[in-house]
């Protein structure tokens, strides 16, 4: 799933400095694949997923505390031990449920695609943060399916930062 394929966030500038990092990123994130999808299915918003201290770090708003029960659930059956992964979840029921409705532009602009665009460089250009990547995306949930995967000429949403 192309979903979680970018690293983002402390993870991006780790990279730069430990030519390992991407690739614990992607063994981890392979590790807790049915983790991520879980998340997905259940509307849970990332604010952050990248490898810190050699571990896999998630940051995310929850919908509801059931949400994030089965999100736990999960990392439990993957890795009973959590030896590798450092997760925090909280719960917003109403932004997480805006989100997830496809967010609109509430307040913030517009952005046409252009050729060579990605939404971290979109979200460097607008936000002047890399890692802010997935507030683009999650307002735009009504006509993206994965944040690697945008269309030149495609209008975005580009919500206020919040």
């Amino acid at each position: 799933m192309g979903l979680w394929d970018k690293m983002f966030g402390n993870g991006a500038n780790e990279s730069q400095q430990q030519p390992n990092a991407q690739q614990r990123f992607d063994t981890l994130k392979q590790k807790y694949q049915s983790v991520l999808t879980m998340a997905d299915q259940q509307h849970i918003q990332f604010q952050n997923l990248h490898v810190q201290d050699d571990k896999l770090f998630l940051k995310g708003i929850a919908p509801s505390d059931e949400a994030k029960g089965k999100f736990w659930d999960q990392i439990k059956l993957v890795n009973p031990n959590l030896d590798d992964i450092n997760a925090e979840i909280n719960v917003d029921s109403s932004r997480a449920q805006a989100a997830t409705a496809g967010g609109g532009s509430q307040g913030g602009q517009t952005y046409t695609v252009k050729s060579g665009d990605t939404l971290s460089k979109i979200s460097k250009q607008i936000y002047g943060d890399t890692s802010e990547y997935m507030q683009i995306f999650y307002a735009n949930r009504d006509k993206l399916n994965d944040p690697d995967k945008i269309q030149v000429g495609q209008e975005l949403n580009i919500p206020a930062n919040s």
